[in-house]
C-alpha cells in the first residue's frame, strides 16, 4: 500500500515499505523520470514480501505520486529525498538497488551512510550522467537555451517532452562521483544491457574500475536494453538479489 511521508525538507514523498523479518532491507532507487510503479520494482518487491525481506521503494519529489514539480528537481533534492526517507522508515543494514540515475543516488547514499550499507545492486548505472552523457549529447541550440534561458525541452521515447534545467546541470556538478575511488568493501553487482543506448556499457565499466570492493560482479546481458524490464531480465535481477541474502 502506498503511503505518504513529509520529509524534513518539506517535500511530500510517496512510498511503500514493509519491515524485514530478519536481515537487511532492500531499498529501491528509481531512475530519472521513473517511479515505483514499474515492473522491475513491483516484482522485486513481491519477491521480498514472499521471502520475508524488508523492502522500501519511493518516488523522488516531482516523480510519480510524490509532490512537487519535476522541473524543480536536482540531484541535491533527490539525494535528500532518499536519505530522509531511509532514515525515517528503515533501521539496520541495507541493500541498495539503484536503476540508472538511481545508481548515482545509491552511490551518494553509500557515501553518506557507509556503515549501514551491506551490498549494492546497480542496473545500467548512470552516475554523473548529466555531465558525461546528457550534456555532450545535447545539440548546440539546446545547450544555448539552457545557459541563456535556464531550460530546454527534450523529446522522450518513453513519454512527453520534458524540461532540462540549468539548475539540474549546475547542481549535479557538486555530486560527481567518477573522479576518484569509491570506498566500499561489500558485494557489488552490476547488471548492464549490451544494447543500452542511453547508458552504454563502457560507462558502467568506469564504475567497475573505481569501486573499492573486490567482491564485484559485472553481468552484461548482451541483448538487454536500458530498462532491463523484459521477462527474461527481471529474473536475473531477483536471483542476483536473492544470492546476496542466502545463508
Amino acid at each position: 500500500m502506498t503511503e505518504m511521508f513529509d520529509s524534513p525538507e518539506g517535500r511530500r514523498l510517496a512510498y511503500r515499505f514493509h519491515s524485514p523479518q530478519n536481515g537487511p532491507t532492500f531499498v529501491w532507487l528509481t531512475g530519472f523520470k521513473s517511479d515505483m510503479s514499474g515492473d522491475k520494482v513491483t516484482r522485486l518487491e513481491a519477491w521480498a514480501r514472499e521471502t520475508g525481506h524488508g523492502f522500501l521503494a519511493f518516488d523522488y519529489s516531482g516523480h510519480g505520486q510524490s509532490g512537487g514539480a519535476f522541473i524543480d528537481g536536482t540531484i541535491s533534492a533527490w539525494r535528500e529525498d532518499a536519505l530522509s526517507i531511509i532514515e525515517a522508515k528503515t533501521s539496520g543494514p541495507l541493500i541498495l538497488v539503484g536503476s540508472s540515475m538511481g545508481a548515482w543516488i545509491a552511490l551518494l547514499v553509500l557515501k553518506a551512510r557507509l556503515a549501514r550499507i551491506q551490498a549494492m545492486v546497480l542496473l545500467a548505472p548512470a552516475p554523473d550522467f548529466t555531465r558525461e552523457l546528457m550534456w555532450p549529447a545535447l545539440p548546440p541550440e539546446a545547450k544555448a537555451q539552457i545557459m541563456e534561458q535556464g531550460q530546454t525541452m527534450l523529446p522522450s521515447e518513453y513519454d512527453e517532452p520534458y524540461p532540462i534545467t540549468r539548475a539540474l546541470i549546475d547542481d549535479a556538478n557538486d555530486w560527481l562521483v567518477l573522479g576518484e575511488p569509491i570506498a566500499f568493501d561489500g558485494p557489488v553487482r552490476i547488471l548492464q544491457g549490451g544494447m543500452d543506448t542511453d547508458v552504454p556499457w563502457h560507462h558502467a565499466m568506469r564504475l567497475v574500475e573505481l569501486m573499492g570492493s573486490d567482491d564485484l560482479t559485472f553481468t552484461l546481458i548482451k541483448s538487454g536494453d536500458h530498462r532491463l524490464s523484459r521477462d527474461e531480465d527481471i529474473p536475473v535481477l531477483i536471483s542476483t538479489c536473492a544470492a546476496l541474502v542466502q545463508d
